[in-house]
């Protein structure tokens, strides 16, 4: 069980997001889900959306990103990176070359988001990278099976937002469903993750990993009470 801190890749600006990644190792964390900031984030908050924009406008060169996440790679060779991306930068950046870009480096795992269909995530699952999928909290059948079908890991909602299944009352049977479906690649756990004891709720309930997103981003501005916080989060696995 491992904690997993998201990482605004270019805010404020390219330089300080790869510090802030060697703070976040040096704090204990071992997974960090770094972006690929999109002009259009419309599925996220304001919160995460200002980030991306504040970081366009410093730098919207996304060869840069790229040239920072592999600097990242090279300093931190143990820390898993997971990368996120919306459809709309892979297209912008080009199928193929966010593919090679990817494979060269060793990115292997991919949050892919903001889907129109299926024909790009299936492009990059045939040149054997692996792409998340999405289960909300309600256990919908269609993302369960969708889930089965998979290739990456499985991105379970820790905390539901909505009503919840009665078949499945709390994290721990959803994941037990998730597993009795035959699914055997991780589950990691995010969306309500705010506190050390969601972390441990999330590895009693048999959780792979957990992330943890705005309450370790809005202490950026404070570091040491940053790596602190993630300390905490991080006993708790």
């Amino acid at each position: 069980m491992e904690i997993i801190c998201y990482l605004s890749n270019g805010y404020p600006t390219i330089e300080s997001s790869y510090e802030m990644a060697i703070e976040y190792a040096d704090a204990g964390c071992t997974m960090i889900e770094i972006d690929f900031p999109s002009r259009d984030p419309y599925l996220e908050g304001e919160y995460i959306a200002g980030r991306m924009a504040k970081a366009l406008e410093a730098c919207d060169d996304y060869d840069k990103y790229m040239e920072s996440m592999v600097a990242v790679k090279k300093r931190l060779p143990d820390i898993k990176l997971l990368v996120l991306a919306y459809e709309n930068t892979v297209e912008e950046i080009g199928t193929e070359r966010f593919i090679s870009f990817c494979l060269e480096n060793d990115f292997k795992d991919i949050l892919l988001v903001g889907l129109k269909d299926n024909r790009i995530k299936d492009q990059i699952i045939a040149a054997g990278l692996r792409v998340s999928c999405y289960v909300q909290y309600q256990m919908l059948p269609e993302e369960i099976e969708m889930a089965k079908q998979s290739n990456g890991f499985v991105y379970m909602q820790a905390k539901p937002t909505k009503e919840v299944n009665p078949q499945y009352p709390d994290l721990k049977s959803c994941i037990a469903h998730l597993r009795a479906c035959g699914i055997e690649r991780p589950i990691y756990c995010g969306v309500g993750v705010h506190a050390p004891e969601d972390v441990r709720m999330v590895k009693e309930a048999g959780g792979d990993a957990a992330f943890v997103g705005s309450t370790i981003l809005k202490l950026h501005e404070d570091i040491p009470a940053m790596k602190e916080m993630i300390k905490k989060f991080a006993e708790q696995c």
